[in-house]
C-alpha cells in the first residue's frame, strides 16, 4: 500500500540530526573501547557526530540516503518529488566534502562511516578509529620529541 503525502511528510519530520540508532551504536562501542569523545562538537566545522578533541579526529555517522551513497545511481530510484530530493542530497554531498576540506585544513582527521558499516561491522569501525587515534598520538609525541631535542 502506497503512503500518502501526509504519511511521508510525517515520517520525514521524525528524522533527527542527532541521536539516531547508528550514532547510539557507534557511541556505545567507542565508549566501551575506552575512547572518550564529545558529541555534536560545535567548535569545528560540520559539527562531527563524535570528536576526539585531543587527537583532532572527527567521526561522522552517515546514513546512506541522506548522504547520497551510490549517487547518482541512487537518484534514479527516487519516485516522488525527485527534483527536490536530488537537489537536497547533492547539497549534502557537497557540504560533506567541504566540511572534510575545512577540517583537514584545521589539522583534523576525518572518518566517515556508512550506516550499514556501523550496524553490521561495529567492531571494525571502532578498530579504524582506534588505529587512527594511536597513529595521531604517536605522531604528536614524536613531534614533541623533535621540538625538545631541537
Amino acid at each position: 500500500m502506497a503512503k500518502t503525502r501526509e504519511q511521508i511528510s510525517y515520517n520525514m519530520s521524525r528524522v533527527r540530526s542527532s541521536g539516531s540508532e547508528i550514532e547510539r551504536v557507534m557511541g556505545s562501542a567507542l565508549w566501551a573501547a575506552g575512547i572518550r569523545y564529545r558529541k555534536q562538537y560545535r567548535k569545528v566545522p560540520g559539527r562531527p557526530d563524535f570528536a576526539l578533541v585531543g587527537a583532532k579526529i572527527a567521526v561522522f555517522c552517515d546514513s546512506s540516503f541522506w548522504h547520497g551513497r551510490g549517487w547518482p545511481t541512487a537518484a534514479n530510484s527516487l519516485k516522488k518529488n525527485k527534483k527536490f530530493w536530488v537537489a537536497k542530497i547533492e547539497y549534502n554531498i557537497a557540504r560533506d566534502r567541504e566540511v572534510g576540506r575545512l577540517l583537514a585544513n584545521l589539522g583534523w582527521a576525518v572518518v566517515r562511516f556508512w550506516d550499514d558499516e556501523i550496524l553490521e561491522h561495529t567492531a571494525s569501525c571502532v578498530k579504524r578509529v582506534k588505529a587512527l587515534l594511536h597513529k595521531r598520538r604517536n605522531s604528536a609525541s614524536n613531534d614533541k620529541d623533535k621540538v625538545r631535542s631541537g
